[in-house]
């Protein structure tokens, strides 16, 4: 019943959104932080939890330890799209999806074809020294032995992705509030919906049908139109 009704909203939607976060990847191998099978929860061989060693204070403090724990734990080369990925290019291909905003920082939206992919806490693909400000692509951070220094000035090379104490990007945190406002249809996949502000922007949703799809339920189960607990890539591919 609920995969017809959240067909029946689609095909009548000409302004979808698609909001979503790590559940979206871990269908390409990629692990999320908070199940059972995250990275918050799973043993590693480092000596700080992932949650401090994804802070900007670590990233300052102990920068060739980030870099060990990033590279290891965080950039997954060879993870493909998977069928969510896919049947989102294909909903803006057929002008439906206007946009997505994303927690995920994997590139693998782009990689199915999406284009306009908001990406609230940066890309692994984008990386920049932090004290001449020029660009690399994530080629230079696996292969830079320890931590990786600019060829132009030797300052450290930072990936532009959003740490813990940072701030997100106001531009793109601006852009996606203003989709959803206008959104006649939100999608919100693959997240807990926990991690504040990003969790935050189901609320600025006034339109007609509010779709939650993760695998385990949400603080905003309730006020949900459509609520799928399954696997987000066989929802969205059934749907079209």
């Amino acid at each position: 019943m609920s995969y017809e009704k959240l067909k029946n909203a689609v095909d009548s939607s000409n302004n979808i959104v698609f909001f979503g976060g790590a559940g979206v990847s871990t269908e390409s191998n990629i692990p999320d932080f908070r199940s059972e099978a995250g990275l918050y929860k799973t043993k590693n061989n480092f000596s700080y939890p992932p949650e401090v060693m994804l802070s900007h204070s670590f990233f300052m403090k102990h920068t060739e330890d980030f870099f060990d724990f990033y590279r290891s734990k965080m950039i997954y080369k060879d993870a493909k799209p998977n069928d969510a990925h896919y049947a989102l290019a294909k909903l803006e291909e057929r002008k439906k999806l206007k946009a997505i905003v994303t927690q995920n920082i994997d590139g693998l939206h782009q990689l199915a074809g999406s284009k306009n992919v908001l990406e609230l806490h940066g890309s692994i693909h984008r990386n920049h020294c932090t004290k001449c400000g020029k660009s690399f692509d994530l080629d230079y951070i696996l292969n830079s032995p320890n931590v990786p220094k600019c060829d132009h000035c030797g300052g450290i090379v930072k990936p532009d992705v959003v740490l813990y104490e940072e701030s997100l990007n106001m531009d793109i945190l601006n852009s996606s509030v203003e989709y959803i406002k206008n959104a006649d249809t939100l999608i919100v996949g693959g997240t807990s919906l926990v991690v504040y502000p990003a969790a935050g922007l189901i609320d600025y949703f006034n339109g007609s049908h509010l779709v939650l799809i993760n695998k385990a339920s949400t603080q905003y189960d309730n006020k949900a139109d459509i609520v799928i607990h399954d696997s987000i890539g066989k929802v969205l591919k059934s749907i079209l």
